[in-house]
């Protein structure tokens, strides 16, 4: 059974490839590796580590923004002020503003540039009372990246990983057979929607603010839409595949997504979607090789339906 729709996912994969390959992109830092000998592909978690040099700086105290290497596509904010909590809101080239807020003091925090090459404004607030904040500074930043994939690559304060997470040694495991990067997509996915299960007390009760612990959504075995797309995608970047954690609407409905680039045939688009307790394809081609229902595949049409709001 397993076999059967591992093969009806790839299928669905190969389709999309084909509309895909007029899709042309520069390739990946480090993708391209050379399958073993056995025919499968490297499986070495492969994981990107987020610096706070200290050679750039902007803001002042008592909240300071490392920008050492915007070219790798992140900047680390550290708020060592007495308050209950910071507010970073950052503009990029592309007119969206991203609001970060930061609790834990004295720590960095990543925070992924999403817009691509340009200017960024970032502003900075502490919390006074409730939700009323001070203004602390309004900075600019030029932007050149280095390589485009590497904010979907990085972890960041949504997708919160490390070299030591069981998330990156379970994707390692997960991937053991993959002899492609889209046969490993697809065992992550499969292995994500086996071992998690939606938690409907949790959904009911998460605070504002909430950010996902991947590790805990892997030992608990559960969680809400924010914690299976920050799994899934903490998972495919450890093993070096571009991944887009999507968060918007469909209609009225907040919800979650997810794309990833292949090498071979550019961003797959909207390839994993959460849609409030479960997870499918949202492409018509993959939607139209499963079990998803005439409703279903009316309603997702052509993706007019999904309006993109923020990328992490």
């Amino acid at each position: 059974m397993k076999s059967t729709r591992r093969l009806v996912f790839l299928w669905g994969l190969f389709l999309c490839a084909l509309l895909f390959l007029s899709a042309c992109s520069q390739k990946p830092a480090s993708s391209g590796a050379q399958r073993d000998k056995d025919g499968t592909r490297p499986n070495t978690p492969h994981v990107y580590v987020p610096e706070a040099s200290g050679s750039v700086m902007l803001g002042s105290a008592p909240l300071l923004l490392d920008v050492s290497h915007a070219d790798q596509g992140y900047v680390m904010a550290r708020y060592d002020g007495s308050a209950a909590k910071a507010n970073l809101q950052i503009t990029g080239p592309d007119g969206i503003t991203y609001k970060y807020f930061i609790t834990a003091p004295g720590e960095y925090v990543v925070l992924p540039l999403t817009a691509g090459d340009g200017t960024y404004t970032i502003a900075g607030y502490e919390n006074i009372v409730d939700n009323q904040y001070a203004s602390l500074y309004k900075e600019t930043l030029e932007v050149a990246m280095s390589d485009e994939f590497l904010p979907y690559l990085y972890p960041n304060q949504y997708v919160n990983f490390s070299v030591d997470s069981q998330a990156v040694r379970t994707a390692a495991e997960a991937v053991a057979r993959a002899s492609s990067d889209l046969d490993a997509v697809s065992d992550i996915y499969h292995y994500v929607i086996e071992h998690v299960t939606y938690d409907d007390e949790k959904a009911q009760t998460v605070p504002a603010g909430y950010l996902p612990d991947v590790d805990e959504t892997l030992s608990s075995g559960k969680g809400i839409c924010f914690d299976y797309a920050a799994l899934t995608t903490a998972m495919l970047r450890s093993q070096n595949i571009p991944t887009r954690l999507e968060i918007g609407y469909s209609g009225k409905i907040y919800h979650a997504w997810i794309s990833v680039y292949i090498e071979e045939i550019g961003w797959i688009d909207n390839l994993i979607e959460f849609t409030g307790d479960a997870w499918t394809r949202m492409d018509p081609t993959f939607a139209s090789s499963n079990e998803n229902s005439e409703k279903i595949l009316k309603y997702i049409g052509d993706g007019s339906n999904y309006n993109l709001q923020y990328l992490h």
